[in-house]
This record gives structure tokens, sequence and C-alpha cells, in this order.
């Protein structure tokens, strides 16, 4: 028979059983840890996965404008090309030309409408497509009257201007001969959308002479309700349309000398550091003034730029004072120092008649013909092209303003 174990190798045997049970046990804890640890692990390693996928996948959808540059750079690379040659290199490059974010916007062609039925609306001329694109309406409480039966033959004012790069409609009437407009309405072309400006000063006007410069409307004399107003007439205000709108508001001018300018509606051109306007158009006999922008004062207007004012006139970006002599098509520039006019170009059958003009961009543009035709010089070419515009179909253009092109977005 085998010898009987002894006590202490008993306690030895019982301790090693006891040491090997626990560590089966911490080792069992711990692949049952791992286990449900496993599945948590998993997915947040296939979310990475799924991450990393969708930013490939975005990085191979999305092309750069110019390969190796970031498209802020690459844009202001594009910004110094022709747009025409812009719009026919490739989509990508043809939908930056109407993004907000392209650093240099090309210009359009914005135009008042009218139809057979004396209805308004707003419309932009795309030189690169040829198209006309209809501009979000004006948001008004009532229509604005073209016609009335009183004035058959007469067409009421209905006042825009431009103030780059705004639209602005400032004045017009209502059936009853009231003013139309309590507050100036400002159009934004990106994105395309209509802005309530400040109550007009004194009173809102039926008409009004008025203009702009570096992003301030000037707003010189009116009429008001069918009751003369003198203090109206002789009023002039300034509003920074570039301010904060919660800031907006019209500051007080000097007044003009008299009421001469409160008989029609009157846009005034900026030149040589002021305002020039006339009280009528045409060969009569007229009245002009001058307002000096810097120093705040009126100013007696060059004869010779009094007498060569027989039409419509507009100034470009660089100060360049343009008339169509209406009566024999005529396109002439004022020169300050000669107080003289140059003819740049003659045409009967296309500009005489002229109503309205605007130049911006070496281009004067003029409605003519009724409002049927916008003819377009050249006046910087060698040859002094002259090309000529339809509106849209069953319209006539009542006026015309050359501002940055509407933005469509990028996609």
């Amino acid at each position: 028979m085998a010898a009987s174990a002894t006590p202490a190798a008993k306690r030895a045997k019982l301790i090693s059983t006891r040491k090997h049970h626990h560590h089966h046990l911490c080792h069992s804890s711990s692949m049952n840890h791992h286990q449900q640890n496993q599945p948590e692990q998993t997915i947040q390693e296939d979310h990475e996965q799924q991450c990393q996928s969708i930013d490939c996948e975005k990085k191979k959808k999305h092309k750069p404008l110019l390969p190796g540059l970031p498209d802020d750079l690459a844009r202001q690379c594009l910004s110094h090309l022709p747009p025409s040659l812009l719009f026919t290199v490739c989509h990508r490059w043809r939908r930056v030309l109407y993004s907000p974010a392209f650093p240099s916007p090309t210009l359009s062609v914005y135009s008042l409408l009218t139809d057979s039925d004396s209805s308004l609306s707003f419309a932009s001329y795309d030189p690169l497509t040829a198209k006309w694109d209809p501009l979000p309406p004006p948001p008004l409480s009532s229509p604005l009257l073209l016609k009335h039966p009183s004035f058959v033959s007469r067409l009421l004012p209905v006042q825009t201007l431009s103030s780059s790069p705004h639209l602005l409609l400032l004045s017009a009437s209502t059936l009853s001969l009231e003013p139309a407009l309590p507050c100036p309405l400002i159009f934004h072309s990106s994105p395309p959308r209509w802005q309530v400006g400040p109550a007009f000063p004194l009173s809102p006007r039926r008409w009004c002479a008025t203009g702009s410069l570096n992003g301030s409307v000037y707003l010189f004399s009116g009429v008001g309700s069918s009751e003369y107003n003198a203090s109206l007439a002789k009023s002039a205000f300034k509003w920074d349309t570039t301010k904060n709108p919660c800031h907006w508001k019209w500051d007080p001018l000097a007044p003009l000398k008299d009421s001469t300018f409160c008989r029609e509606a009157v846009e005034t051109v900026y030149s040589n550091g002021r305002l020039c306007m006339v009280n009528l158009r045409g060969r009569c006999a007229k009245n002009g003034a001058v307002y000096n922008v810097r120093m705040d004062q009126w100013e007696d207007m060059p004869s010779g730029l009094l007498s060569g004012w027989t039409g419509p006139a507009c100034a470009d970006e660089t100060g360049d004072i343009y008339v169509v002599d209406e009566a024999v098509g005529t396109l002439r520039v004022y020169q300050w120092g000669r107080d003289t006019w140059r003819t740049v170009v003659r045409d009967e059958d296309k500009l005489r008649g002229a109503t309205q003009m605007a130049a911006r961009g070496g281009r004067v543009c003029v409605v003519a013909g009724g409002g049927e035709a916008l003819v377009v010089v050249d006046v910087r070419g060698r040859w002094r092209r002259m090309w000529t515009v339809e509106p849209p179909r069953g319209k006539k253009m009542l006026n015309v303003h050359i501002l940055p092109r509407m933005s469509r977005g990028e996609s």
C-alpha cells in the first residue's frame, strides 16, 4: 500500500487547485469581455471605412477648375480670361461665371419692359447666351401705372436707377395719381431678390431727379401728391446703400436754388466730381444744374454742356458723358477741358428717336425705335461697331441699365 500523503502535501495541492481555478475564471472573463466589445469595435471600424469611401467618392466626382489649384485660387486666375472664352470651354467654367463666388462678375443689360396691356416687368439680357431672363417681381402694394385715361398720349414716369451692383425702383404713380412707392426698392443680383429701402424723406414721389455715385443714391426735387410742395421741389437728399441696412437713412444735402426740376422725371449723370442734370431734353430752351459732390454746393452748368444736351444722356465708369441727339441720331461725348462735344458715331436709322441710354465697359446701350430695339455701340473699338438687340417677344423696353449678371449658383 502506498503511504498516505502528509498534511503539508495536502495543503500544497489545495492551493495549486485554487490558483488554477482562479486563472481559468479570469481567462474566461477576459474572453467574454473581448467578445462583447468586438461588435462595437467592428461597427466603429465599418463607419470609418464608409466615411473614407464617401470622401473618396466626393473627391472623384469633384473635378477642380484648374488641376493642381484650389478652386478659390482657380477662380482668381479664370477671372482674367474673356467671359466668352470661359462660356465655351466647358460646363464647369460656364457654371463658375454665374457663381456668386466668381471674383469678377460679367455684365448684363437690365430693362423695365411693358406690353400691349401696359403691364410692367423686369428682365435681364445675358450677352453670352443671347437670352432674356425675367427678374423676380418687386414687392408692390399696388400696381404701377404707365398710362392714365386723362393722359392718352403720355406715358407716366416709372423711375429706375442703377447704383452698381444694384438696380433700384424709385418712383411711379397709382391710378389716383398718387405716389406708388412709400419706400425705394433695391434689387440684388446675387442671389436675385428685392429689398425694401428707407422711407422717402418729406414725402414719396411720383417723379423726381435722381442719380448715383459710389453706392450712394441722390434724390433731388420731385412731385409728391397732386398739391405742390415748395420744400419738396427744392429738396436734396442722399442714401448710402453700402451701409448696414439697419443704418439706412436719407441724409439732407444743400437744397436746389429753385423748383425748376420738379416738372418731370430727370436722370442725373456723374462726371468730373459732379452730378449734372437738365430739366428738359431735345433742342428746346432748358435749364441745367451741377451739384458738386465734394463741396456740397450747386454750380452753374457750362454753356457748351447745356447747349449740347439734346437728348438722353449717360456717363460711363470713367466719367465720360454721352448724349444722343434724338432728332438726327448722333452719339456724342462731352469734353470738359474744351466745353465741347465730339461726335462718336452717327446713324439716323438706328439712333434717331432715342429715349434712354446707359454706358459701361466700353459699350453704350441706347433704347430706340419706340422701345423695340436696343442699339449697342462699341465706343472703345477702332471701328465703332454697332449691333441691335431685340426685346422679348411682345415687349417694349422703357429704360436700360448695365449691371453685374444675375447669379445662378454652381451645380
